[in-house]
């Protein structure tokens, strides 16, 4: 036990320092650098530096592109990436209005898609007159024309659209060629007998003119729509949402209306 009260005598005290070896100039340096190495990992751990080895260790244990990677976060990857988006919202793009569109014909699909055939219709004898008939613009056959898209050619063709798809579901070969074959064999003539029909009634003529009408150019209108629409109605079909049936055919129709306009007015 330290007694604190010992004290040693001066003269071994001195005795012991001259028998004492002395440090050689190398272990003096050996110390040095040890002392120095103990302290500059002591200020380094004072102030929060890790080793290079472990920091190095604990960046590979967990890279950060693999583990924080939004392709591997399935919550987070929809609601961070501008690569994923909602199917179910529809977009404008690059089309001015066409947001608005849809939401139309979310909301009035009857409305939304009569006044798409009567722009259509519109187009189509504007086109016609114009680089077709020649002679003097005709407003009354414009505006018949147009009335007919919006009265008939659209609020038709959302029903018969919508029934068909509905009987016929899918969008396989089978169900595409069905849907093409009731269209162009039953829908074609029903629909030029009631465009021949209402121009005829517009036109005042009588039951009679009416029947030799449809009797002369029924024929001759199908094969025009038999030559166009089954390609068309292919892609419709197979590739078009229900709801944007009727603006998809109206694009096409502008120029197929150009010919039921010189058709239809016909003598």
């Amino acid at each position: 036990v330290f007694d604190p009260t010992f004290a040693v005598p001066p003269a071994a005290a001195a005795n012991f320092c001259r028998h004492s070896p002395s440090p050689s100039p190398s272990s003096a340096s050996k110390m040095k650098l040890a002392t120095l190495l103990v302290v500059g990992l002591s200020a380094a751990s004072a102030f929060g530096v890790a080793p290079a080895s472990t920091t190095l260790k604990k960046s590979l244990s967990k890279p950060a592109l693999v583990v924080n990677s939004p392709l591997r976060t399935k919550d987070a990857a929809a609601a961070s990436s501008p690569l994923f988006r909602d199917p179910a919202v529809t977009r404008g793009g690059a089309v001015p209005g066409w947001a608005a569109y849809n939401e139309a014909l979310d909301k009035n699909p009857l409305t939304a898609k009569a006044c798409t055939s009567l722009v259509g219709w519109a187009l189509g004898d504007l086109l016609a007159q114009l680089f077709i008939s020649g002679g003097p613009f005709d407003m009354k056959r414009f505006l018949t024309l147009s009335v007919f898209g919006f009265i008939y050619h659209g609020p038709s063709g959302h029903y018969f659209y919508n029934w068909l798809d509905s009987k016929i579901e899918g969008t396989g070969a089978g169900a595409v060629a069905t849907k093409v074959a009731i269209d162009q064999i039953f829908w074609c003539p029903i629909f030029m007998s009631v465009f021949f029909a209402y121009l005829g009634l517009v036109n005042g003529d009588g039951l009679a003119a009416i029947g030799d009408k449809i009797k002369n150019d029924l024929l001759s209108a199908c094969q025009g729509s038999w030559k166009v629409w089954p390609l068309v109605h292919a892609v419709n079909f197979k590739f078009i949402s229900t709801k944007h049936r009727l603006v998809f055919i109206n694009g096409v129709q502008i120029a197929f209306n150009m010919f039921l306009s010189i058709i239809g007015t016909k003598k």
